[in-house]
């Protein structure tokens, strides 16, 4: 099994501690990009794919867990683009 299916069945698991640098690996295995929002986006951060598909979500602080809504919100928007 790759790094990229063992990230999509951890993902798919739903675990409290997804950590934020494992969805950057992940999404970058499914060939999204963290795109840099500006000094005053605070803790957004948008992923996008070839400029015309793209993910925003808050990044975590002060630890690096994501939030159980995020995982979902997440998990559900790419299973909608077919990736999952």
């Amino acid at each position: 099994m790759s790094k990229k299916e063992k990230l999509i069945k951890r993902l798919l698991s739903r675990p409290k501690d997804f950590t934020f640098d494992e969805m950057v690996t992940l999404l970058g295995y499914l060939d999204y990009y963290q795109h840099s929002t500006g000094k005053t986006a605070g803790s957004r951060v948008v992923f996008i794919n070839g400029g015309k598909q793209y993910l925003k979500f808050h990044k975590p602080h002060p630890g690096n867990e994501l939030n159980p809504n995020t995982l979902s919100d997440v998990i559900e928007y790419l299973k909608g683009q077919g990736l999952l």
